[in-house]
């Protein structure tokens, strides 16, 4: 982690520090020469401590020198926040003597963290030059003494290009394999071996490439070597060839393995893929390449031409890869084996197969394997790895001592199973590393949510933004390479766009990540964790996780909380935090006290400076938050989701959160308005809910929108009536790049005024998608049709209005329509057309909901489809809904048939539910069924 935490520290030197120091100004005890010489000093450091990690894990005197360093990159840190703050604080100042300013009309008030133009000249009445400057002097000489302690362990210096770390070794992998310790995978050993033997009819061009994807310990290479050795396989193939490519990947190291006796003995590249493709000309070969890291096209091509131009049709390439990245730069994801966890049952198996070596299974250990199998989650090396441990112990104390340790304190899955985590862990990025590492502040099964996880990273400072993008983009690519890896599973996914939007991460993982962070991460677990332990720690603990706290304060004062950066609680019910208690916490940056019953927060919080990260979300007694939290100026993210009661006001003073980013306030029943001031938040980037409307001046109008940078999701409710059209252009919302907009009128009673404020709210012609709730004016908005990327609509309990002309939205890909009264019929305006002659021949031809997917109807009461039935493919150039694949028709009672056109798209799915009339008209048996009956799924319920 060490290498991780110095890379985000030197990329925030970099970024930022001259920042702080710049503009000319004189600083005591020269701050910028101290501030450059640290970065000097930390960048020949760095080149060392990737050889340094390695080594830690055996030499205590390397531990203690990296643990040193990082208590060091710590402080530095702070001390730049501490200085950072400062700045903050001045130009919130600044910003308040000018609020009651009048501000002429195309004047923007800038708001930079770090602006140039702030007037560095009156700095020195609010900073304390003296102690920051003197805390980095002290922190530069630290550093000097830490960079002359190197040289007594003679690191390998990974710049020199002499001398490089021995990087963790990589197990060689051979063809054999012994049938008689393989355990389950028939499945998915049968469905490789019918891709193998194939007809070629699933290749497109060229040879098929088979990957296989899985964490490391899975099995992959077991299920390739039972399906290399197949009796059908080895008959099916001239040729079969096992080559270990591991990292690097080297060319011509596998081009002469795949030659075999014809390898020229030259290393030129190019007379070995000559002879590779003489060797195998004209002949249907099987190629395993096992253990494949590399993910550079380049290399692959050089190898791949050749391949394809020389082999016979039905040739086959088998890849084993822990890398999703692997497969996509093969372009054989459409083919891939996504290899997961085994069942208990077929571990155990493995599991009894090691243990008792003579076959003869004892039962007096039978309950005790079964719950020691439990920990390995599907993993079949884990399986193994604890079953070989168990074969010379044969006490119940024994047994029942491997039970309750920890798998991680356990000496033989620290080498055989989290060696295997080591070569995965090692390929990454350090920013990357220190990423995955924060996932063991979480409990086991924790379901990480993207989006949440990843501002999470950003509160620990893990990804800075680099050039023109932003954090957030990073953050998703530093999540989907986690992905990428099989360091996460059990994905959940955005049924819209395919996004990952929750995951989990195995047990085993979680344990190896837990193992490689047991001295900065802790997580306690009620009356199960001693006091003692928590004091040996002492201050090397930075991520501090409470579980199961019981009904009452909040108390740790037994524990070292000094530089603690996370504080968590899960399962907790905590009432009341000791204001002391959070005067400790001084480092902190992320406060997690959701789900808990907390009636009041301290107002000391607000000394919290270093704070990013507070999520108070579920704690329905908190009434208030206090004034001092728009003290934070770093505060970027703020959640205070599912206050179904309770909190009805936020602070006045919130813009003064110049760094807030993220404001969460969805579900928050009770809150009557947001505050004017968030308004002054430029830096704002995701507002999920806002309320807006009433005459109250404290009140954020809608208008005020304008001033905000949001991105991503909103969703606008409008209380009242107050609200006007003039107050809504204001919001300028076509300027926002909002992927996703929903806007509630929460049941509004003039018609005419909602007409006039839904076209006010016409959003950027980019939007994807949109929920449209509560409306009840009579004709849609005038802006729909200029939504060229719309992919996703809704519109749901409007009860005057009918429906609107959607059929020429050329990227709408699923439209849900429910509980509207108002619609009495589905005409041909629906589908886009002026009229019934519209159908007839024209030129050009007309496509219809051209990529229109799923189509819902949900509670509309007073609907008959209708002004259709003229249309038939003889005599139009019309074609309408060609994509179409799901259609659900819920609670529509007066609907008598369906039109003719539905019948000839390509549906897979039809579910008539509680439609009386319709579902006796399709229901099977009846005159109508043969229109449906191609259909491969139908559902028809009558109520």
């Amino acid at each position: 982690m060490a290498d991780g935490l110095i890379s985000m520290l030197l990329d925030r030197l970099a970024s930022a520090t001259y920042e702080y120091i710049g503009g000319g100004v004189k600083l005591v005890l020269n701050v910028k020469e101290d501030v450059e010489k640290f970065t000097r000093t930390l960048r020949v450091i760095q080149a060392v401590l990737e050889d340094a990690e390695q080594r830690q894990v055996t030499d205590q005197a390397v531990k203690i020198w990296l643990d040193e360093l990082k208590d060091i990159s710590y402080q530095m840190v702070d001390a730049l926040d501490e200085w950072n703050t400062a700045i903050l604080k001045q130009q919130v100042e600044k910003q308040e003597r000018e609020q009651n300013a009048p501000v002429p009309p195309n004047k923007k008030v800038c708001f930079s963290s770090f602006s140039r133009c702030f007037c560095f000249g009156q700095l020195s009445r609010v900073i304390h030059h003296h102690k920051i400057a003197q805390k980095i002097q002290g922190l530069n000489d630290r550093l000097t003494e830490i960079y002359e302690e190197r040289k007594k362990y003679q690191f390998l210096h990974k710049e020199l290009g002499i001398q490089q770390p021995q990087q963790p070794q990589r197990p060689q992998t051979a063809s054999f394999v012994n049938m008689s310790e393989t355990f389950g995978r028939e499945k998915e050993q049968d469905i490789l071996i019918t891709k193998l033997l194939g007809d070629g009819s699933e290749e497109k061009k060229g040879l098929l490439i088979i990957p296989i994807v899985g964490m490391g310990g899975m099995g992959k290479t077991t299920l390739t070597q039972l399906a290399y050795n197949d009796d059908n396989v080895k008959a099916h193939f001239e040729i079969r060839k096992w080559v270990c490519v591991s990292d690097p990947f080297d060319e011509i190291k596998i081009a002469k393995a795949i030659s075999g006796d014809y390898a020229p003995s030259s290393n030129e590249l190019d007379e070995v893929l000559q002879c590779m493709s003489r060797s195998i000309r004209g002949k249907k070969f099987l190629l395993v390449l096992d253990d494949v890291w590399t993910d550079d096209p380049k290399k692959w091509e050089q190898l791949k031409v050749p391949l394809i131009q020389s082999g016979a049709k039905g040739s086959r390439i088998l890849v084993t890869t822990r890398k999703l990245e692997v497969a996509n730069m093969m372009r054989a994801t459409p083919n891939m084996i996504n290899l997961e966890g085994l069942s208990d049952e077929y571990c155990l198996a493995i599991f009894n197969h090691m243990a008792f070596s003579d076959g003869n299974v004892d039962e007096a250990f039978g309950d005790i394997s079964e719950k020691i199998v439990r920990k390995c989650k599907g993993l079949p090396l884990a399986a193994k790895t604890l079953g070989s441990l168990m074969q010379n112990k044969r006490t119940m104390r024994e047994w029942k001592g491997i039970l309750n340790s920890k798998i991680w304190d356990l000496e033989k899955v620290e080498q055989e199973v989290f060696q295997h985590l080591f070569l995965s862990y090692n390929d990454l990025a350090p920013t990357i590393k220190c990423c995955l590492l924060y996932c063991a502040t979480f409990p086991k099964d924790y379901e990480f949510q993207r989006d949440h996880l990843i501002n999470l990273w950003m509160a620990q400072d893990y990804i800075i933004s680099k050039g023109n993008k932003s954090k957030g983009t990073t953050g998703d690519a530093v999540f989907d390479n986690l992905v990428a890896r099989s360091f996460f599973q059990d994905f959940d996914e955005d049924l819209k766009t395919g996004t990952i939007t929750s995951c989990k991460m195995h047990d085993i993982v979680h344990d190896f990540v837990q193992f490689l962070t047991k001295n900065e991460c802790l997580i306690i677990y009620h009356g199960e964790e001693t006091i003692s332990e928590s004091n040996v720690l002492g201050d090397k603990v930075r991520h501090l996780t409470l579980r199961y706290v019981p009904e009452g304060p909040l108390s740790i004062s037994s524990y070292n909380c000094k530089n603690l950066r996370t504080l968590a609680t899960f399962d907790s019910r905590i009432t009341t935090i000791d204001p002391n208690l959070i005067l400790q916490l001084k480092c902190l940056r992320t406060l997690n006290l959701s789900g808990n019953s907390i009636k009041e927060l301290p107002e000391e919080i607000g000394e919290l400076i270093h704070l990013r990260h507070i999520d108070l979300s579920y704690n329905e007694d908190l009434e208030k938050l206090p004034d001092s939290i728009c003290g934070l100026y770093n505060l970027s993210t703020l959640r205070l989701r599912c206050f179904y009661g309770g909190l009805k006001n936020l602070p006045e003073k919130m813009g003064n959160l110049i760094s807030l980013k993220h404001l969460e306030v969805w579900l928050c029943v009770a809150l009557e308005f947001l505050p004017k001031g968030i308004r002054r938040l430029t830096s704002l980037q995701t507002l999920d809910v806002c309320r807006c409307g009433g005459d109250n001046d404290k009140a954020f109008q809608i208008g005020d929108l304008r001033k905000l940078n949001l991105e991503g999701s909103l969703r606008i409710e409008l209380v009242g009536d107050a609200t006007d059209k003039s107050e809504v252009e204001k919001a300028q919302l076509w300027d926002k790049k909002l992927f996703h907009l929903t806007v509630d009128f929460q049941r509004q009673t003039n018609n005419s005024s909602s007409i006039e404020i839904l076209n006010a709210l016409r959003p950027h012609p980019d939007l994807e998608s949109l929920n449209i709730w509560d409306y009840n004016g009579t004709t849609g908005p005038n802006w729909i049709q200029s939504l060229h990327h719309l992919r996703f609509l809704s519109v749901s309990w409007g009860t005057e209005c009918e429906l609107w002309p959607l059929g020429k939205l050329e990227c709408l890909e699923t439209l849900n329509l429910s509980g509207m009264d108002g619609v009495r019929k589905v005409g041909v305006e629906f589908l886009g057309l002026e009229d019934q002659t519209s159908f007839r021949i024209r030129s050009p031809p007309l496509i219809l909901f051209p990529k229109l997917k799923q189509l819902h109807f949900y509670d509309l009461p007073n609907w008959e489809w209708e002004g259709v039935e003229e249309w038939t493919k003889e005599d139009s150039e019309i074609t309408i809904m060609p994509c179409l694949s799901e259609l659900t028709i819920r609670h529509c009672p007066l609907l008598k048939a369906l039109p003719d056109f539905l019948f000839k798209t390509p549906l897979q799915t039809l579910e008539i539910l509680y439609s009386r009339r319709l579902s006796e008209r399709y229901q099977k048996g009846n005159g109508e069924w043969a229109k449906i009956s191609h259909i491969p799924n139908i559902r028809i319920q009558r109520r």
